[in-house]
């Protein structure tokens, strides 16, 4: 009887973890994806053109954005993309973003 219970115990628990890994990302978390490559992809292009931080964080600064939490954000993908040795294109660093946001988001849930 035993052996009964660990076995459903077990199918039940593969078919939550299932369950879960099968799970989309939402229209609002792939738009914020989106709108964080682009930031990603703007601020590395702005780095291997010669831009400085400085420079990068006051164009960031006039920019007017249409959520509250969208300016911070911004300037913290800008600081964390400066950080970065990294020396990859613009639209590599887009898709890089993009693919690690969505999984993030995914497996937050």
């Amino acid at each position: 009887m035993r052996l009964v219970y660990c076995a459903l115990a077990c199918l039940t628990l593969s078919g939550v973890a299932l369950s879960a890994q099968a799970r989309n990302a939402t229209e609002g978390e792939r738009y914020l994806c989106r709108w964080g490559s682009t930031i990603a992809s703007g601020a590395q292009a702005a780095k291997l053109s010669g831009v400085t931080r400085y420079g990068a964080r006051q164009k960031l600064q006039a920019r007017k954005f249409t959520k509250q939490w969208m300016r911070p954000m911004a300037l913290g993908i800008t600081e964390q993309t400066y950080d970065s040795d990294s020396r990859l294109k613009p639209d590599s660093v887009r898709q890089i973003y993009y693919d690690g946001c969505i999984r993030h988001e995914v497996a937050r849930r």
